[in-house]
């Protein structure tokens, strides 16, 4: 690697800031309300400021950011619907996160699992998601490996 190409978190963020649409906290969102609309079929402010512990203020603010994306339809006192647009981007962003999850888990990482899901999904390519999904089936293909990686790790510990 040649010398300047090394960069700070918020400098490689800035990098790629043309790339990237929507922030982490937006992405959370989206994420929530295609979870919610796939259970319930709908999703509304009150309900989705809930799921993430925010004040249904800042989600309305955040609503309606998504809004003028276009990845949601949104009435002011109504239900929250997603465009085209937001279905595919919030299957993609659960799909994210789902990958990451089932990969922290063969890691042997339960303490704070959500927490550790959700500071890794933000911050890695898509490309690395679909390489870290091939590498989740070939682990679930062969539970040996995870067996072995846990007898190793444990060998190592201390």
């Amino acid at each position: 690697m040649k010398r300047n190409e090394f960069r700070t978190v918020r400098g490689y963020e800035l990098l790629n800031q043309n790339k990237k649409q929507l922030t982490s906290a937006m992405e959370d969102y989206l994420e929530m309300i295609y979870r919610n609309i796939g259970q319930e079929g709908y999703m509304r402010i009150n309900t989705l400021s809930e799921l993430l512990n925010v004040k249904p203020s800042s989600a309305t603010r955040m609503v309606q950011k998504l809004k003028e994306l276009g990845l949601i339809r949104y009435e002011k006192y109504g239900i929250i619907f997603l465009s085209e647009e937001g279905k595919e981007y919030g299957k993609f962003l659960l799909e994210r996160h789902n990958v990451v999850e089932r990969f922290l888990k063969s890691l042997g990482i339960k303490e704070n699992l959500l927490t550790e899901t959700e500071l890794v999904e933000h911050n890695i390519s898509k490309n690395t998601v679909e390489r870290i999904n091939k590498l989740n089936r070939i682990l679930e293909a062969h539970p040996e490996i995870i067996s072995e990686f846990e007898n190793f790790n444990s060998s190592t510990d201390g």
